[in-house]
């Protein structure tokens, strides 16, 4: 069983939480471009959320940045921008507020997780096994997991 099956509790929830104190105090750019802070309305209450995701893709020409929802559609982030678009977005030094976004492909999830994997192989044998994901990202058991995985792509809103 994957850990990623069930939502984050107790010590595990505070060690993720925890880069939003960066975050708030201005320090978001230790963090570079692994690293985004989100912050979206929660869909039930209407408060403000926030959460920090790892970058698995950048793209610094669009820009545009690509982060995988680590437990499915459970995540709460992710079920959020689905109900209502994210209010802000926050990546290394930069800061988008209202920053579109979509939700990428399966063949682009397989090219941006092949992308990571070969940028980040140690940190890639230790996430794939907890997203139930085989050291092949282009695999056929891989694209029929990552159909099921939501990833969500980021970028500055378009200027008027």
């Amino acid at each position: 069983m994957p850990l990623t099956d069930r939502l984050p509790t107790g010590a595990l929830r505070v060690f993720l939480r925890a880069p939003i104190v960066v975050y708030r105090a201005g320090l978001g750019g230790v963090f570079g471009h692994r690293l985004l802070y989100l912050a979206h309305q929660g869909r039930k209450t209407g408060r403000r959320r926030e959460a920090v995701l790892e970058v698995v893709g950048y793209d610094s020409a669009i820009p545009e940045v690509f982060v995988v929802a680590g437990w499915g559609e459970l995540s709460d982030w992710y079920r959020n921008i689905t109900a209502a678009p994210a209010l802000e977005v926050r990546l290394g030094g930069q800061r988008w507020p209202h920053p579109r976004h979509r939700l990428p492909t399966v063949e682009e999830k397989v090219l941006i997780l092949k992308a990571y994997r070969d940028r980040h192989p140690r940190a890639w044998r230790r996430v794939a096994p907890m997203m139930g994901l085989p050291a092949d990202p282009e695999s056929a058991a891989a694209r029929e997991h990552l159909r099921r995985i939501p990833a969500v792509a980021f970028s500055p809103a378009k200027e008027s």
